[in-house]
């Protein structure tokens, strides 16, 4: 049978009370550490390790249980869930009768060509045709699984093209919960406050990966021995600011719109076995709360309802713009932030459709989103010249008139105009969020090494891998990643 996801600062403790009662207790098994990799003795054994209970790890746990496989998920937070927990959930895939019944055109062959102009053609084809090939079968595995979709597609922010999906529920917990319930039925143990400090192998560079070495907080060792394979599906390392910085200068004075323990030591780790690495250095940004606020909204989803504004109250960017351009038009703003600004029925749609109306109404009320009856009140209110956003709106109306744009925004992106009250605008500012650098992996999942060949009995799956994305993610394809991958080495982890 073929199998035919907003922003990450949703609140991770709504998830815990319902997702922490299947997580198995950690065991305190004593262990000596030993001075022979190959050579030791192992306090447990399974046939499966998986690192990180994100949407890729327990993807992986999941696919590897159904198919006979005794699986251990170590997780380093003291939750399930990973950054999957925190995101929107955006999910892209190809499904054509999604596609008809929005009245668009789409195509794998079109997603792939998307994918790759977006990442710059870095992205390396094998890899980036199996995603686009088969999302699909993620999302209809996910159905399968438990999870709800919303019946309506759109174009995500950063995702230049509309076939993105949504959960029911609440973002990414919506898959974290259901998969958690698949797991609860197999023979699969989640351990949490777990960090793995390593991967072992037989010999430094060379031999099968055999284990895993992880600790708990009261600081006792336990080595777990992997029959089959060790899959590393641990995350980016988005809040690693300084090693952000190292590749990046411009980033390190960011924040991060992910939990703090995306710090990429796994991803170390794996180096130090040998595992080649590509695309260090791109690291994506995303609209996320200026410092000087506490909280994120999520007022710039829905591209064809809002446009972005600067402090002088003028457009400086196309909305629809790949998201390493939109990050560049923001760092290179005189204070590095943009407002996005919309009329009532773009504010209705991120309420209803994006889910967040109380968020979004209770924010109106502490002044993080302004609202006015007129743009020139919105633009007082905003601290921005009155005729210069009068201009940049009336400007826009007329572009979605004429179908064309004198910023290059695409024509199915001017839908609708900004001109019924009351009126709204939100101050962003860019954080770090995803890093499509990582270890290299084939189709298979196999982690490759720097000679070429594969690392036998080492998986990755997820942002821990590199080469998919390229130099820049579209948005909406990091879920569809984490799930296709994740998919993909629970297969081949059994094989």
């Amino acid at each position: 049978m073929k199998y035919n996801i907003n922003r990450r600062k949703l609140l991770v403790t709504s998830a815990l009370s319902v997702l922490t009662p299947v997580v198995a207790s950690n065991m305190s098994v004593a262990a000596t550490p030993q001075t022979s990799k190959s050579d030791r003795s192992w306090d447990e054994t399974f046939d499966v390790v998986v690192i990180g209970s994100g949407g890729a790890g327990l993807t992986a746990a999941v696919t590897a249980a159904e198919k006979g496989a005794k699986v251990l998920v170590l997780e380093k937070n003291s939750f399930v869930g990973g950054n999957t927990i925190v995101s929107g959930g955006a999910f892209n895939a190809v499904i054509p009768e999604d596609a008809k019944k929005a009245g668009v055109q789409d195509s794998e062959q079109l997603f792939f060509e998307n994918t790759m102009e977006a990442g710059g053609y870095r992205g390396n084809k094998k890899l980036v045709k199996k995603l686009t090939e088969n999302a699909d079968e993620s999302v209809a595995w996910l159905k399968d699984h438990g999870v709800e979709f919303m019946d309506y597609i759109y174009q995500v922010y950063g995702g230049l093209h509309p076939r993105t999906r949504n959960p029911k529920l609440h973002g990414g917990q919506s898959y974290i919960k259901a998969l958690m319930e698949c797991a609860q039925k197999l023979p699969i143990t989640i351990r949490t406050n777990s960090r793995v400090v390593d991967i072992i192998r037989e010999a430094p560079l060379e031999g099968r990966v055999i284990g895993v070495e992880y600790v708990t907080p009261d600081k006792r060792n336990h080595f777990i021995k992997a029959k089959r394979a060790v899959i590393a599906a641990s995350g980016g390392y988005s809040a690693n600011a300084k090693l952000c910085g190292l590749f990046d200068p411009r980033l390190e004075h960011l924040g991060t719109s992910n939990l703090p323990s995306a710090t990429g030591e796994i991803l170390n780790d794996m180096i130090d076995l040998g595992a080649q690495t590509v695309g260090m250095d791109y690291v994506q940004c995303v609209i996320n709360k200026p410092k000087d606020q506490s909280t994120y909204v999520p007022l710039s989803i829905f591209v064809d309802y809002f446009i972005f504004v600067n402090w002088d109250g003028e457009r400086f960017i196309k909305e629809d713009a790949a998201r390493d351009v939109l990050c560049n038009a923001f760092l290179a703003e005189p204070k590095e932030e943009a407002f996005s600004v919309m009329d009532s029925k773009g504010f209705d749609v991120h309420c209803k459709v994006g889910r967040v109306e109380d968020l979004l109404k209770k924010s109106i009320k502490t002044g993080i989103v302004l609202e006015a009856n007129s743009i020139e009140e919105l633009a007082k209110k905003m601290g921005v010249p009155v005729s210069k956003l009068c201009q940049s709106v009336e400007a826009y109306n007329r572009s979605v008139d004429d179908k064309a744009d004198a910023l290059g925004r695409d024509p199915k992106m001017l839908v609708h105009k900004i001109e019924t009250g009351p009126f709204y605008a939100a101050r962003f500012a860019m954080a770090r969020h995803h890093t499509m650098g990582g270890v290299l992996i084939n189709e298979d999942a196999q982690v490759i090494d720097r000679k070429g060949n594969v690392i036998p009995g080492l998986l990755a799956a997820g942002e821990v891998t590199g080469g998919i994305h390229g130099n820049n993610r579209i948005g909406g394809n990091g879920i569809a990643d984490i799930f296709t991958f994740g998919r993909f080495a629970g297969l081949t982890a059994t094989k």
